[in-house]
């Protein structure tokens, strides 16, 4: 309960009077004297300010502050009278400065002006007025009985000029966000469509910033109305700022992947999942069906997860309509996987690991295929591991129980140690021509050799009774041998057909070079053969020959992936440090030795092949016994005089008749000049087209 102000101020003053009495008597330079010295100073102050003062009021003022002067006048006088004065004089002022403040009261009465009216005012006489007509009902405030929340916010509609000429039929508020409610609108003329109803003009009328506010269609539903005349709009400034500060897995998705233009447009994040043994964080996402296959900006993508497209620690494989985003700590392509016996064994189905994709999957490829014996294309440049891929198909060849041939244009010591564990090697373009007129024999005798039922097949390594073991004959630097000026035509010759048939007689060509281009040599037909019955591995190409390559291959240009880094290390921070100090940048480390594709699909996938360490010994690879010909097949090849020490120069009549002694100087030395021409050539190979015909071919030349 409030206590009256003037009760207070007669108390006050009741109170004080003793104050003012006894104070200066008792401690002349108490601060209390000094108080009330200055109050009475102010109010002399303010009475001289009223005094001079045009305004009316001014006595009504002077009196307001004249306690303040008449309590400094009694302090005044009780310090400067001995004791407390004659006749009690200090008691006697005191007391009538307090009767004098019971009775006036200057601060209760004279506060207001007019504080009690005149009495000799009349009295007001009422007079009735006219009543006022009724405002007319807006449609935007109509009398539907809606809530609260609702009749605010078309207060605030109607007051913002309807945007879009639209009414609020609810308002409907978010839980846990104050700021943050929904809308249904619809045209406020009946009939018509809303038509200038953005997001601008929401977001002005409800001062928030226009990406707080999304407009939406109306879905008719049951018990209302829907259509082109209705409008949901979403108003949310604290959810947006929560979603910028800290979004969720899917509002981060949404935000930076899956929005328009984004890395993988129209996507949906479904799950995260980390693998903390290969330290590996998997994203995976869904695009709606009707979308088709997923588009995916690589570059974009690697920006909006923070890393660099060419640091090789982002990989994206699409399976369907859906997307699995690997992110690696560090690029797999960077590691070392050493090859190991047990990955090199072929399966029931003639499949081993090769190396490992960037996903960490292991990349297989195959001995043998559906459709018979398994061919093999390698390209590389110099450096880029080509040896080494080749080293590996040779241990699973051999650990599979095949036969292996190894020829190349050029000695090499990796492939001098992989001769050591193949049944026969050899160097030059001679010793590959005459593997090659060998393969072409097998695959005439093959065919007529009978299997465990007395009849020929075709070869099935599935199948119970073949008589003879898979041929896998590796022809190294394959293009340098092709162009050589006596025996290249007929090289390329005889691989077009081993590529055709060999598969039929277990006879497998794999052909490693730099190059697999038509314009170098690789013919359209060998490269066609070769890619339909194997699984290509490219390595290292250089960033301008990667689309001519795979083009080669015949890759769908859509599907032709872009170039590898030079280098998967991270670059060394504190480059500007470096610069500033005047150092040299350290030694790039280019680690892409055994990078590049496998092609076992219509998709090039990127890969690392594994390590075959031939500096300590690759004795371990392969098996103890190496794989030979049977005795059948070496008699047979022996009585067309093709099996013999390949290393030989030329013998008297291999390449055709002996030139005369006095045509000496202008034959060829070795009889392969007629095959240097394009007509002779082309027309060999429209004569040849079985194993019988190509072996007759070869009688004739040899004089068999």
């Amino acid at each position: 309960m409030s206590v009256p102000r003037s009760v207070l101020e007669r108390t006050l003053y009741t109170l004080a009077a003793p104050v003012l009495a006894a104070a200066p008597n008792i401690a002349p330079d108490s601060p209390v004297n000094t108080v009330v010295q200055l109050a009475g100073a102010a109010g002399v102050g303010g009475c001289f300010l009223a005094a001079r003062s045009d305004g009316p009021g001014a006595g009504r003022k002077i009196l307001r502050w004249s306690p303040l002067v008449l309590a400094a006048a009694v302090d005044v006088a009780a310090k400067n009278t001995p004791g407390v004065g004659p006749w009690c004089l200090d008691v006697l002022l005191a007391a009538g400065w307090a009767a004098a403040g019971l009775l006036v009261m200057p601060f209760s009465r004279h506060t207001r002006r007019r504080h009690r009216p005149a009495l000799a005012a009349p009295a007001p006489v009422l007079q009735l007025q006219p009543a006022a007509p009724e405002p007319e009902p807006s449609p935007a405030q109509p009398h539907d009985g809606a809530d609260a929340l609702t009749r605010q916010v078309r207060w605030l509609w109607e007051n913002r000029g309807m945007p879009g000429r639209t009414i609020v039929v609810k308002a409907t508020p978010h839980p846990g966000m104050p700021n943050d409610l929904s809308l249904l609108l619809r045209a406020s003329e009946a009939g018509r469509p809303i038509s200038g109803l953005t997001e601008e003009a929401v977001a002005a009328a409800f001062g928030v910033d226009v990406t707080d506010v999304t407009v939406r269609e109306v879905v008719r539903q049951y018990g209302r109305e829907g259509g082109p005349a209705w409008r949901e709009v979403d108003v949310t400034p604290d959810a947006n700022e929560r979603r910028r500060k800290a979004p969720t897995a899917h509002e981060w998705w949404a935000d930076r992947i899956g929005a328009v233009g984004g890395p993988i447009p129209s996507s949906a994040f479904v799950k995260e999942v980390r693998d903390n043994k290969r330290k590996v964080t998997h994203y995976i996402a869904q695009v709606p069906g009707e979308m088709g296959e997923p588009r995916v900006n690589l570059h974009a993508l690697a920006a909006a997860l923070r890393t660099k497209y060419d640091e090789g620690r982002l990989f994206v494989t699409v399976d369907g309509s859906q997307v699995l985003v690997s992110l690696w700590d560090s690029s797999p392509l960077a590691q070392v996987f050493p090859a190991t016996r047990e990955l090199l064994t072929p399966d029931k189905d003639g499949r081993w690991v090769t190396g490992y994709l960037g996903n960490g999957q292991p990349a297989r490829n195959r001995v043998y295929t559906d459709r018979g014996a398994a061919h093999g294309i390698f390209v590389a440049p110099s450096g880029g591991g080509k040896t080494q891929l080749m080293g590996l198909h040779v241990a699973a060849d051999a650990l599979w129980g095949a036969v292996v041939m190894l020829a190349t244009e050029a000695p090499d010591e990796k492939t001098a140690a992989l001769g050591k564990h193949t049944a026969r090697y050899g160097v030059g373009a001679l010793y590959m021509l005459r593997l090659l007129r060998t393969m072409v024999a097998l695959m005439e005798i093959r065919g007529e050799m009978p299997w465990e039922d007395g009849q020929a097949h075709e070869w099935d390594p599935t199948r119970a009774g073949c008589p003879y073991r898979m041929l896998s004959a590796y022809l190294d630097e394959f293009l340098s041998a092709a162009r050589h000026g006596d025996y290249g035509a007929e090289i390329m010759d005889l691989a077009e057909l081993v590529s055709v048939k060999g598969r039929k007689y277990g006879v497998g060509l794999k052909v490693a070079g730099q190059s697999i281009y038509v314009q170098d040599g690789f013919t359209q037909l060998l490269c066609e053969n070769l890619r339909d019955n194997c699984i290509p591995v490219v390595l290292k190409v250089a960033p301008k020959k990667v689309g001519e390559m795979f083009k080669a291959l015949g890759i769908a240009p859509e599907h032709i992936p872009d170039p590898l880094p030079r280098s998967f290390s991270p670059e060394e921070k504190g480059r500007i440090e470096r610069i500033m100090r005047g150092e040299p940048e350290p030694p790039a480390d280019s680690n892409t030795g055994g990078a590049g594709w496998i092609v076992e699909g219509k998709q090039p996938e990127v890969l690392r092949t594994l390590f075959m360490d031939f500096k300590a010994g690759i004795d371990g690879y392969f098996p103890d016994t190496i794989a030979t010909l049977t005795d059948y097949e070496i008699r047979e090849l022996e009585a067309r005089d093709l099996w013999f020490d390949w290393t030989e120069p030329p013998r008297p009549g291999e390449f055709g008749p002996e030139p005369d002694d006095e045509d000496d100087d202008d034959a060829p030395k070795k009889g392969g000049g007629k095959r240097r021409g394009g007509g002779k050539s082309t027309a060999r190979r429209d004569a040849v087209t079985s194993p019988r015909q190509a072996l007759e071919a070869i009688k004739n030349l040899s004089r068999v």
